[in-house]
């Protein structure tokens, strides 16, 4: 496994993040429009790619949400790769990322019917917070966050 920090204009990122959006459309259905106004990678300045035997197998992202807090999103991991602790990668990445770059707190929204990307959250030590911003009256969201070090 390699990880490599990118921004998201970078190729590799972009690839991953059309296979995230394709299974975000089918999962999210008639709401698709209203969660992917909030997933344009234009502006995206930290990025993360992982390599499998130089294959870009999983992808994640953090923006700036406040002077001292980062929002993770654009998280997704090839189906071939998965159940290899990518997922666990990328988010321990993020917030090493963040953490040298002064942040202090990170947060993230995820549906609430995807328990393996909840399972990764949990054991990186997020915890669960009342559902913030575009999110707060969305039930099929759930929010969290992690206090860095």
């Amino acid at each position: 496994m390699k990880i490599k920090r990118l921004d998201s204009i970078h190729i590799d990122f972009q690839t991953l993040v059309k296979h995230l959006d394709a299974t975000l459309a089918e999962h999210n259905g008639d709401d698709h429009a209203f969660f992917d106004q909030f997933n344009k990678i234009d502006l995206i300045k930290n990025c993360i790619v992982v390599y499998i035997d130089e294959n870009p197998a999983a992808c994640g992202a953090f923006k700036e949400y406040s002077k001292d807090t980062v929002e993770i999103k654009r998280m997704f991991t090839n189906p071939v790769f998965r159940k290899k602790g990518l997922g666990t990668a990328i988010v321990n990445e993020l917030q090493i990322w963040a953490t040298e770059l002064g942040y202090k707190k990170a947060i993230l929204e995820t549906s609430r019917e995807l328990k393996n990307a909840i399972s990764v959250y949990e054991k990186s030590g997020f915890h669960r917070i009342p559902n913030y911003g575009q999110y707060i009256d969305v039930d099929e969201s759930v929010c969290y966050e992690k206090i860095l070090r």
